[in-house]
């Protein structure tokens, strides 16, 4: 490696045009030093996931005045139009096809609007030999990276980044099949592991709102991220303890609709068995308990809707068991 200081660049890249005529584009910061490889980060895929934007912006306090080998791109708000409508999803207004951004990696050239701004985005990830991707969860989740099971690069990441728990997930596609049946080859880990670059997941906490706390973590989770790549000469910090879990127990769902409670005494992170009761839906007017909401397997609760008006078959929790 070859360490120099970082030189700091900005663009605006062109994605795709509005029907008015405006362009729709994003920032794309550089930060350039010596020869080494390069790690592409990204943020808000979702438009209130607002606390990777912050984190970034630590980060770059950070890169400026740092000696580096390689080059860092980073893109803070990769969907910009989600975001400037505050919204988790692109309108349906302007893709009623593909409204989530993180299921159609790595794009379409010739397909819908949203396809065409991916496809975009992605030169920018190919050519990288590592990849962040930064989301922000209900406030109600626990802050954890996600990464691909087979790929060790990807689980060294993920270790690098240092939250208590890493959430494996299995491999659902086929690097040799063009994913097209794949629920899981449009979001932008898988996507990127099929093109031969290393990426994780970081979920951090509370969406909606900028939490210094949530922001602090995920710029101390990318600058140890580098450190792991090389790209800073310092080794990685050392990472507390982590707990390793597997997304693989069926998520909690509703039965009915109405208000739901989680059980009065479970936190995120609570260990619960098969079959356990961990919360009811209610009546709002009647008082009435409709269902009592049980866990689908053995694991720990990572993210529940806790206190909210639900439909049926919307999701309540997720459990992950311990790998």
């Amino acid at each position: 490696m070859e360490y120099a200081p970082a030189s700091h660049t900005t663009v605006s890249r062109r994605l795709g045009r509005f029907p008015s005529g405006r362009d729709v584009s994003v920032t794309v910061h550089r930060y350039e030093g010596g020869v080494g490889p390069t790690v592409f980060v990204q943020a808000a895929q979702h438009g209130i996931e607002l606390n990777g934007p912050a984190a970034l912006r630590r980060l770059h306090r950070r890169l400026v005045d740092a000696d580096i080998a390689g080059t860092v791109v980073v893109v803070p708000v990769v969907n910009p139009i989600a975001f400037d409508h505050r919204s988790y999803l692109t309108p349906e207004a302007y893709d009623a096809f593909n409204a989530n951004f993180n299921r159609i990696w790595p794009g379409d050239a010739d397909g819908s609007l949203q396809e065409r701004l991916v496809a975009n985005v992605w030169p920018l990830v190919e050519r990288a030999d590592a990849a962040v991707d930064l989301h922000t969860g209900m406030p109600e989740m626990l802050e954890h990276v996600r990464f691909r099971e087979s790929d060790p690069e990807a689980r060294a990441l993920a270790a690098a980044f240092g939250t208590a728990d890493v959430l494996v997930n299995e491999d659902p596609i086929d690097p040799e099949s063009d994913g097209d049946a794949d629920e899981f080859a449009g979001k932008f880990r898988e996507a990127a592991a099929r093109a031969g670059v290393p990426a994780i997941t970081a979920e951090l906490s509370n969406s909606r709102t900028v939490s210094r706390e949530a922001a602090q973590s995920g710029a101390d989770g990318v600058w140890n991220v580098l450190r792991e790549c090389d790209v800073l000469g310092d080794p990685p910090e050392s990472t507390p303890e982590q707990r390793l879990l597997r997304d693989d127990v069926p998520r909690v769902v509703a039965q009915t609709s109405g208000l739901f409670e989680l059980r009065d005494d479970l936190v995120i992170g609570a260990e619960v068995t098969d079959g356990e009761d961990i919360g009811a839906v209610y009546d709002p007017s009647s008082f009435e308990q409709l269902e009592t909401i049980e866990a689908t397997g053995d694991g720990v609760i990572f993210s529940v809707a806790r206190g909210r008006v639900v439909v049926t078959g919307e999701r309540l929790a997720s459990i992950a068991s311990v790998a």
